[in-house]
């Protein structure tokens, strides 16, 4: 039996303005151009549970538009997508039935919507893909091979202290510039636009250090000189666990980035073993520079609003330590209006960020933003999947139309994005880091030398 798990990824603006003006190149999408090219880990995973008796292919389809020079010959197509290329995946998996293929669609999409999914595959995946998975290979591998239309894993909660090493063997490593490996699973807090692996794993747990080591150390052994992203919503919840991930990790000589809160400001000996340990930058989402825009947005506490006199501060003790920090905001949050445009860009400009990402409020299926706004009648197409890129207007927004919103996206992407804002932003991050070592070796007695 052949089995081929497919990953589409590709994320673009819908808009063909957007796309036209340059939005989609510089910021956000040499972010989304990272995501695209990672490779998938849940199928790696995956294929790390399939049995030796079963032939398996990784494939990656990193554009969407890609799709139509498929298939990969097989008899199991296992896809997984994002909601922006889900019509993708629903077109090659037909493809695929109508060929006499099996089909099986899994991941963050389908699990949100399951009957939406299976008019397109002989069976969806729901939940996490480790406890459903052996299921799937095991009624495949039956007398019978008749799969069930659904396996739901959603009322289980998969150990991670028995996560399997994923299948890094399979890639061709030469095409990437990072590969994944994740410590921890979903998110203590619950913000209402998330659409991340809270979804699938409710619950927040943590792989144990040993085997997060394992897996960068397979890496290592696969790829000389690696760069290693963290596929985790917010790697430094639990400090203790994470301290003793980093001085592991002293050792392994890898340079890594990661996504965070501000939180990891305040405790000076996380930073140091952060910087010891290789990482480069962490991405932390500050979301607005406006209390009213921020208040409410965690649906369990409301720990981010408060946070939010003390952001400057924060990137400034995260940057003193060499770590590049990449903030996030939404634009188009009903707390925000069109003075967020200018706000936004005047906090990027004096809180000396190093890198920033803009993106628009997307109101994804399956979270309580989406369930929300469709209550509320603000949903401008239902089912438009196709404009979940984070890009994209789909609602109505609070205080300014879907036209202001679109245009102050455009509006602040020029100003963040232009050569000269970049450069000034990477410039003026040197010139910290030269003053802060000369100030060290003057306290130390030493002569100020310029390191950076």
């Amino acid at each position: 039996m052949k089995i081929a798990l497919i990953a589409i990824s590709g994320v673009r603006a819908h808009n063909p303005e957007l796309t036209a003006l340059g939005l989609t190149l510089p910021g956000f999408v040499e972010r989304s151009r990272v995501v695209a090219s990672l490779p998938s880990l849940g199928l790696l995973t995956l294929a790390a549970l399939t049995p030796p008796c079963i032939e398996t292919r990784y494939v990656e389809v990193p554009d969407p538009e890609e799709v139509a020079g498929l298939p990969e010959e097989c008899d199991v197509a296992a896809i997984s997508s994002y909601s922006a290329q889900i019509f993708e995946a629903y077109e090659l998996a037909d493809r695929y039935r109508a060929a006499g293929t099996k089909v099986i669609l899994g991941g963050l999409h389908v699990t949100a919507l399951p009957d939406e999914a299976l008019k397109h595959a002989d069976a969806v995946a729901l939940g996490e893909g480790e406890v459903v998975w052996p299921e799937i290979v095991a009624d495949l591998l039956s007398a019978a091979g008749q799969l069930r239309r659904f396996y739901d894993g959603r009322g289980c909660s998969f150990d991670l202290q028995c996560a399997p090493m994923p299948a890094y063997e399979l890639l061709d490593i030469e095409r990437y510039n990072r590969l994944t490996v994740q410590t921890q699973r979903g998110c203590p807090f619950r913000c209402e636009f998330c659409a991340a692996s809270i979804q699938i794993s409710p619950n927040f747990k943590q792989k144990p250090v040993e085997k997060i080591v394992a897996e960068v150390q397979r890496i290592r052994s696969l790829w000389e000189r690696p760069f290693i992203e963290f596929a985790d919503d917010n790697t430094f919840v639990n400090k203790t666990h994470s301290k003793r991930l980093l001085r592991a990790l002293r050792g392994e000589q890898v340079r890594w980035f990661t996504e965070t809160d501000i939180s990891v400001a305040d405790d000076a000996e996380l930073l140091g073993l952060m910087r010891d340990s290789g990482c480069a930058q962490v991405l932390i989402g500050l979301e607005s520079t406006a209390f009213s825009a921020l208040d409410g947005l965690e649906l369990h506490s409301n720990w981010k609003a408060r946070q939010l006199d003390r952001y400057a501060e924060a990137i400034d003790r995260i940057q003193g330590h060499g770590i590049t920090v990449n903030g996030c905001f939404i634009l188009g949050l009903d707390g925000s209006g069109l003075d967020s445009i200018d706000e936004i860009s005047r906090f990027v400009h004096d809180s000396g960020l190093y890198e920033v990402q803009i993106t628009v409020q997307t109101p994804f299926p399956g979270t309580p933003l989406y369930s929300r706004l469709q209550r509320e009648g603000r949903i401008l197409r239902e089912g438009a999947w196709e404009l979940c890129t984070l890009f994209d207007v789909n609602f109505h927004p609070a205080k300014m139309t879907a036209a202001e919103l679109e245009a102050g996206l455009r509006e602040l992407g020029k100003r963040l994005y232009s050569e000269e804002s970049v450069q000034h932003r990477r410039a003026r991050f040197v010139a910290r880091q030269r003053e802060r070592l000369a100030a060290e070796r003057s306290t130390k007695g030493g002569s100020p030398r310029t390191a950076v």
